[in-house]
């Protein structure tokens, strides 16, 4: 029998194994990098993307903010004109209510009746006067409750003086005033 030598066909078998195991794990390696390379830089452009769409909501944001202090500032302008509006309309609707007033205590005043002051304190009137008798100051007072403009007449003090053959009656009344918008219902009825 004839001996072979199988050693060199090994060997060959053995270094394309090794070549092709070579190749393989360069490959490997490449494809890997290559893998590695894309998902870094699709991390890096969504990292770029998300940046760029986040300076864009807080330019927005800064734009929105600014919206909204002019808005709040709108808002303060309207409240103060709306009051002022408001102090306007208020003078106006009560522009006759001081002749309402005193054509309303000229009207009430009988006669024997006289009076020294008439303060006002918010809607309550104090009137201090003289009457030539007691009767004449209940007179004042009933047609005081009757009044459309005022209410709740309240006697505080009443003095009864005596000059010689005539007789005076110093006399200080508490009054509410009624609010103007009930007597112009009133008057308009």
């Amino acid at each position: 029998m004839a001996r072979i030598n199988l050693l060199p066909w090994r060997e060959e078998r053995r270094a394309a194994k090794q070549k092709r195991l070579v190749i393989a794990t360069v490959a490997a390696v490449v494809v890997t990098v290559l893998v590695v390379a894309a998902v870094w830089y699709g991390y890096l452009t969504a990292i770029e993307h998300q940046t760029a769409r986040n300076d864009r909501l807080r330019a927005e944001i800064a734009e929105l903010d600014k919206k909204i202090t002019e808005i709040r500032e709108l808002e303060r302008l309207k409240s103060q004109l709306l009051s002022r509006m408001e102090v306007v309309e208020n003078l106006q609707a009560s522009r006759s209510a001081p002749v309402h007033f005193f054509n309303e205590i000229t009207r009430t005043l009988p006669e024997g009746v006289y009076l020294d002051s008439v303060a006002m304190s918010g809607q309550n009137l104090t009137i201090v006067g003289e009457a030539q008798s007691n009767a004449r100051v209940s007179a004042y007072m009933r047609a005081l409750e009757s009044s459309p403009w005022f209410a709740e007449p309240e006697l505080v003090v009443i003095k009864t003086q005596a000059n010689g053959v005539v007789r005076s009656s110093s006399f200080t009344l508490r009054v509410r005033q009624l609010a103007e918008e009930k007597t112009d219902e009133e008057d308009a009825s």
